[in-house]
């Protein structure tokens, strides 16, 4: 059980708990999402299981985007920075949040990573690499502009149906680790894209392969049409 929201055991945080929890939450995404605006900053949170492929297509993003892309990450796991080496790697600026016992990012832990990473204040970009879990991450705001969910191929076409508010929350799907659907007979596109259908009030999803590069041209181009241009480079805003 997570012990920051504990989810599910409503015998130990009565849902009055939760609710402090969740408004408490919901000033510091406030104040995270003005701080976005006024630097003209978007940022995506990017949601999905363990293995769902979130780190890899990252690293095509950087790799589509090219070495003047400005652009940084806050990656969210319980333990170790392997996903923030990963990315530093791939050219991005990284910083790792590594959240011990919670099963997801909430919107104090984003705030205490930008003043770690002082750069965010220049990027088109912050990716928000979520803790792997289809549960947890899609209650908590950050201040985010979008929230994108990774869905591998491998994971089963009824995963949408099982967790419905994830998706029910979601921008935009991407469907990763297209290039194993060879290895897998039994795996229908258009099932999961039926489900999605059912769930998301506008549902979209594009098919991508971090390993082949398949569809991150797609993507990239989504993310172009959240950019808000700068109307100056001498903006003028209060400190963090």
């Amino acid at each position: 059980m997570c012990q920051a929201c504990g989810c599910g055991d409503t015998n130990i945080v009565p849902v009055s708990l939760n609710e402090r929890i969740l408004a408490a939450n919901d000033r510091a995404a406030r104040h995270n999402r003005e701080h976005f605006r006024d630097r003209h900053v978007s940022a995506i949170n990017l949601m999905g299981s363990p293995g769902a492929g979130k780190t890899a297509v990252l690293e095509a993003t950087a790799r589509m985007l090219g070495p003047g892309a400005r652009v940084g990450v806050l990656a969210g796991d319980l333990a170790t920075d392997n996903d923030a080496q990963r990315i530093r790697a791939a050219g991005m600026v990284a910083e790792s949040i590594t959240t011990g016992t919670a099963c997801h990012l909430d919107a104090d832990m984003i705030h205490k990573g930008l003043h770690r990473m002082p750069e965010w204040r220049t990027f088109d970009y912050l990716f928000i690499e979520n803790v792997g879990n289809l549960v947890c991450p899609a209650v908590y705001d950050l201040g985010q502009d979008v929230n994108v969910v990774a869905l591998s191929v491998t994971e089963g076409e009824d995963k949408p149906l099982k967790y419905p508010t994830m998706f029910q929350k979601a921008d935009l799907v991407l469907l990763t680790k297209i290039d194993l659907l060879p290895h897998l007979p039994d795996v229908r596109i258009e099932t999961i894209r039926e489900n999605l259908s059912i769930v998301m009030p506008a549902p979209r999803m594009f098919s991508v392969s971090a390993r082949t590069g398949e569809g991150i041209d797609r993507w990239v181009h989504w993310l172009e049409g959240l950019r808000v241009p700068r109307a100056s480079e001498h903006v003028i805003v209060g400190a963090l």
